[in-house]
């Protein structure tokens, strides 16, 4: 009715309410509500006082939120609050430029990332405890269970007989659980810093992350205008980008052009190109010089190869993709990398130089399973263990299936005949298992290189993940989907890990969210870099990418970031290869030096 003082004063009554009633969240989003208007009616100062505490309660709750319904729609409306203020202190930088709200704007899309990841994990129900005294988890555990089966009696009941006892019960059970996952958290810093993470400002980004030849980009997409922050060692830069619906339209042609059979071509890749590189690099042209470019991206964009943009106000015919000028090195985040550089501090070198999973056995049907006579059902169906259930979720919700990867032994042992054989080891076949994957074995290698098919969803990032052997010798049904909750229980030795011919499954909303989550995985099992692919790949092109690629880093001394660079530029130059359908599918995420 546009009557704003009307609306605040009745928000002010619902805020009274919520309080009294010990409602937290509630009381979060009426502030929410009344930031919104004040903004609406310009004042936007009073907008910030209010979505502050909005965020501030956000952060305390956090930990709190048990029930799965509550914790789906608590979850949709932080991201909601976060965007928000983001665009409420870029609005307030527009107004007084010299104040430095652009920089609390990069703080808080630091933070919302931290949460986002949280989010993440919550849904995935990933019970991250790696490095944890196992006598505390076992106990975590006893007590959960117990929690459990008075829940189960509580619901049984169907007066009020012994229920008061039975709740106060579960109450001192949850107390006590509170203890022991406190004594977890002091134990473990590795995972406090995941589920209680302190996000970088940008002073510490600046001297923790970049050199002088390194510049961040951080996106931000929103409803109503988007923001990219360009970032070097000595000053921040801030752009207003068109709002989130455009970039992801554009985002969309660029992806088909790179991927959809007809249509991935050099003239459709770089007419494709040419809009999204307008929109996402030109404002911040003039600062790129030859530096190297860390990216943090945002929803869609973390599924297209910024490899393949095109240089802004690119003015030549032939398309020459961005790879050539710049080394492109993408990151869940940049707190990320300051984390990561503090894991690997001092750590141990693993002896040995490479083990590569490859050619796994994916049905019973496959000629190399031996007494075939009574056919075994299939692992995706009518199995009732929670990760095969999943792994069929999975499949439904990507439209995926799993035929045989025949070229990728070809080209593990391309990479396996350009180490000693003391040095290296192959998993073929049956021995390409979920148990070889998660076996102190793989601690002692240097680089992990996963040959098989891999699920990155966006529309339900818990069901990202890896395919190894669904049967074993005989036939048998057997457990090979190493999920993200399983990813982030490895423990890792590796300076690499290499996802090859991954699936990706996209979902309605393109998020971005399940490759965040599986290099966040690795990294977090102990890899400070993954490289990942964006889409399913071609058979030849992938094996020719990946011999030039560890070539480039084991005969000529390269970085992986450098390497895979070198790789992809060469593809590019190589008429059979040329389109970035070949090539521009690997992107590598994490520490570059």
């Amino acid at each position: 009715m546009k009557q704003p003082q009307q609306a605040i004063n009745t928000y002010n009554q619902e805020l009274n309410l919520r309080r009294t009633l010990g409602d937290r969240t509630g009381e979060a989003d009426t502030l929410y509500n009344i930031a919104v208007t004040e903004r609406d009616r310009g004042n936007l100062n009073g907008a910030l006082t209010q979505i502050e505490t909005t965020i501030k309660i956000v952060e305390d709750v956090r930990t709190q939120v048990t029930s799965q319904d509550l914790r789906t729609s608590y979850f949709a409306s932080v991201q909601k609050y976060y965007q928000f203020y983001i665009d409420l202190l870029m609005r307030l930088h527009k107004q007084q430029p010299s104040k430095g709200y652009d920089t609390l704007a990069l703080n808080a899309s630091e933070r919302a990332r931290a949460r986002s990841l949280l989010e993440l994990l919550n849904e995935a129900n990933a019970d991250i405890r790696a490095g944890v005294n196992p006598k505390l988890l076992e106990l975590e555990h006893t007590l959960q269970q117990q929690i459990d089966a008075r829940g189960k009696r509580l619901i049984e009941l169907s007066n009020n007989q012994n229920s008061q006892a039975l709740e106060t019960e579960i109450a001192a059970l949850l107390e006590q659980v509170r203890q022991v996952q406190a004594q977890i958290r002091t134990t473990s810093p590795r995972y406090a810093a995941l589920t209680q993470p302190q996000p970088l400002k940008l002073a510490e980004i600046q001297q923790q992350v970049l050199d002088d030849n390194t510049l961040l980009l951080e996106y931000s997409l929103g409803e109503e205008r988007s923001y990219l922050w360009a970032v070097t060692k000595t000053n921040i830069t801030s752009y207003e980008l068109p709002k989130r619906e455009d970039i992801e339209a554009a985002t969309q042609k660029f992806r088909d052009a790179l991927t959809i059979p007809s249509q991935r071509t050099i003239p459709e890749a770089a007419k494709a190109a040419a809009p999204l590189s307008q929109i996402l690099l030109t404002p911040v042209a003039k600062q790129l010089e030859n530096k190297r470019l860390v990216v943090v991206s945002d929803g869609a964009l973390q599924y297209i190869p910024f490899a393949a943009l095109t240089a802004p106000n690119s003015q030549q015919k032939s398309y020459e993709p961005l790879i050539n000028t710049h080394v492109i090195i993408t990151l869940p985040s940049a707190s990320t990398i300051a984390l990561l550089r503090h894991e690997h501090q001092g750590r141990k070198i693993a002896p040995k130089k490479v083990v590569v999973l490859a050619d796994p056995v994916f049905s019973s049907s496959d000629e190399r399973v031996k007494h075939q006579s009574t056919p075994q059902p299939s692992t995706t169906h009518n199995s009732h263990s929670l990760p095969e259930l999943q792994l069929s979720r999975a499949m439904r919700e990507s439209g995926i299936t799993f035929d045989r990867l025949r070229f990728t032994r070809q080209e593990a042992e391309q990479i396996l005949s350009l180490v000693p054989p003391q040095e290296s080891q192959q998993m073929f076949d049956f021995a390409a298992s979920r148990t070889t994957a998660t076996s102190p074995q793989l601690q002692q290698y240097r680089i992990i290189h996963f040959a098989t098919h891999g699920i990155l969803n966006s529309k339900h990032p818990e069901l990202s993940g890896v395919v190894l052997s669904l049967v074993d010798e005989t036939g048998k049904p057997q457990n090979g989907f190493l999920r993200l909750q399983d990813v982030f229980n490895l423990n890792l030795s590796a300076e690499l890990v290499v996802l090859s011919a991954c699936e990706t499954g996209l979902g309605e909303e393109v998020k971005g969210e399940g490759i965040v989550g599986l290099t966040r995985g690795f990294m977090y099992a102990g890899s400070p870099r993954v490289v990942v692919s964006l889409w399913s790949v071609d058979d030849e092109g992938t094996s020719e990418l990946m011999k030039i690629f560890y070539t480039k880093m084991w005969r000529q001394g390269l970085q992986p970031a450098a390497a895979l660079r070198a790789a992809q530029i060469e593809m590019w130059r190589n008429q059979n290869f040329a389109a970035p359908y070949y090539w521009a599918a690997f992107t590598l995420q994490g520490e570059w030096n």
